[in-house]
């Protein structure tokens, strides 16, 4: 029986198994290549995750993560509670003020601004922000805003910390919504959705999850700040619940204060409170993670 032709022709085999010894090697080759490189790559990150956890590990306990800072600097034991609840309370206040901010800037641009002249005017200025040093962010609020007050503050740092998040959350929900497709931008306008209504309950629920990731990996970026807390906020080791307070700490703050000492226990809690402030930085990220397949999976 003769097998009847339909014209249809044959796909190529993409396997890689009918490649030449040549173009065999070369594939090999590049991928241990690659592999190689991402040897390098991980190579001094395994080692700084080994350095952090076996030196931090040793002072860490409900004691170091609850109670107050020693004021001597000779003095072992704990803690670091009040960097702990420093770093919560200003990195989430500055959460409070870049992610509105910088989510709705980003609806500007995408939704309304598109490529005339101001919104490529804020897209080149988020850039520019995007690469400025973080201790220039912290000298800009302590010009602008501690000179003008009078004090120090928490919420100083907070808006330190704000203005190095904002760029990150502009920049990271605008390619979010980009990615959004505009059949359905149109299908909601076809229906009578007015441009905000369409913007608030299609584009924003469509691209929540990358917009969320975006945010908590900003806010992760913003919590291991050391400059524009020392410059805004002080180096202190009393802490009261008042971000309008001058008594305010962060773990980074403490980690250049007790590093900076000779002393083997503000040695140790240097140590410490750089695993805390891993651990704070791992869990933020990981959350992003798990919100963003949370929301991939609902829209699925």
């Amino acid at each position: 029986m003769t097998a009847i032709d339909t014209g249809t022709p044959t796909p190529p085999d993409l396997s890689g198994k009918n490649l030449s010894a040549r173009r065999a090697f070369a594939n090999r080759a590049a991928t241990l290549g690659i592999g190689l490189c991402v040897l390098v790559a991980a190579f001094p990150l395994g080692l700084v995750a080994y350095e952090v956890i076996s030196r931090g590990a040793s002072v860490m306990s409900w004691d170091f993560l609850t109670e107050v800072i020693p004021r001597n600097y000779r003095t072992a034991g704990p803690g670091m509670g009040p960097a702990v609840v420093g770093t919560l309370l200003i990195t989430g206040m500055a959460a409070l003020i870049a992610i509105p901010v910088g989510v709705l800037g980003a609806v500007y641009l995408n939704e309304y601004g598109k490529s005339n002249p101001l919104a490529r005017f804020i897209r080149t200025m988020a850039d520019v922000m995007t690469g400025v040093p973080s201790i220039v962010m912290g000298l800009f609020i302590y010009v602008g805003y501690v000179l003008v007050v009078g004090e120090q503050s928490g919420f100083a740092g907070a808006l330190s910390l704000a203005c190095l998040m904002l760029p990150i959350v502009i920049r990271s929900t605008e390619e979010m919504l980009r990615l959004v497709p505009d059949e359905l931008r149109q299908a909601s306008s076809a229906l009578g959705a007015r441009k905000w209504r369409t913007t608030l309950g299609v584009v924003l629920p469509a691209a929540s999850s990358g917009i969320t990731s975006g945010s908590l990996l900003a806010v992760a970026r913003a919590a291991g700040e050391t400059a524009p807390i020392i410059i805004t906020v002080g180096l202190t080791y009393i802490y009261k619940p008042d971000l309008f307070d001058g008594q305010n700490t962060t773990l980074a703050a403490q980690i250049y204060r007790n590093a900076a000492r000779p002393f083997e226990a503000s040695q140790e809690r240097a140590w410490g409170a750089a695993l805390t402030l891993i651990a704070i930085v791992f869990l933020f990220t990981i959350l992003s993670r798990i919100i963003a397949s949370r929301f991939a999976i609902d829209k699925r």
